[in-house]
């Protein structure tokens, strides 16, 4: 008598098969809480740069503003002090 190696039988086969799709889904089950949890993260910080974005933007305009209100009231200061300046160099300090 020849021993001849068994051939797992297809119940075996079946039973293999599916042992290993249950590991690779507990796997996927995993590897998707992971990406959803990364999911949230980052959308969570993309809400708070958002609105760090918005005040930044708001603190622009406003800034923007206040240098234009700036420069104005230096221009007419500057434009009164010019003619104050004419003013005095027509004074004759002889008369």
């Amino acid at each position: 008598m020849t021993d001849t190696p068994q051939q797992p039988s297809r119940l075996d086969r079946i039973e293999s098969i599916l042992a290993t799709v249950a590991e690779q889904q507990a796997t996927n089950t995993q590897a998707i809480a992971e990406l959803t949890d990364n999911v949230t993260r980052v959308l969570g910080r993309s809400a708070i740069l958002d609105d760090v974005l918005l005040e930044l933007r708001d603190s622009h305009e406003e800034l923007k503003r206040d240098f234009l209100e700036n420069q104005r009231t230096t221009n007419a200061a500057l434009n009164q002090l010019g003619a104050i300046l004419v003013q005095l160099t027509r004074i004759d300090p002889l008369n």
